[in-house]
């Protein structure tokens, strides 16, 4: 599986931007999946996660009513919707498959990673 992530950028806060996930090599409907951020000089941490089918998703408390992750099994493809951005949002953002069907918060979970891109929020 190979996943392309794309979108990221340099916004101001308080401004919007949507990040794209692209999958080949696999599908995708079977697998519930995630995305993880990791700011300089702090370890990789969960942002938010979606089941297989979409019915479930959970986030980290840092981006709850700002975030909204997505998918779209057709296309084999995923979102990370992100409003009102922060500062303290800027990281570089991986888009991830995880081994099961079910949502996760552990980094352990997943076993297909992308490639990253960067998030930049200005004050």
């Amino acid at each position: 599986v190979q996943l392309q992530a794309s979108g990221g950028g340099l916004v101001q806060a308080g401004g919007s931007l949507r990040l794209s996930c692209a999958a080949s090599g696999r599908t995708l409907i079977s697998y519930a999946s995630g995305w993880f951020r990791q700011a300089p000089g702090k370890e990789r941490e969960f942002v938010a996660s979606i089941s297989w089918s979409g019915g479930s998703t959970v986030y980290t408390d840092s981006v709850k009513g700002r975030f909204t992750i997505s998918r779209d099994n057709a296309k084999n493809t995923m979102y990370l919707q992100m409003n009102s951005l922060k500062p303290e949002d800027t990281a570089v953002y991986y888009c991830a498959v995880a081994k099961g069907r079910l949502i996760a918060r552990e980094s352990q979970s997943y076993n297909y990673w992308g490639q990253g891109t960067q998030v930049t929020v200005s004050s």
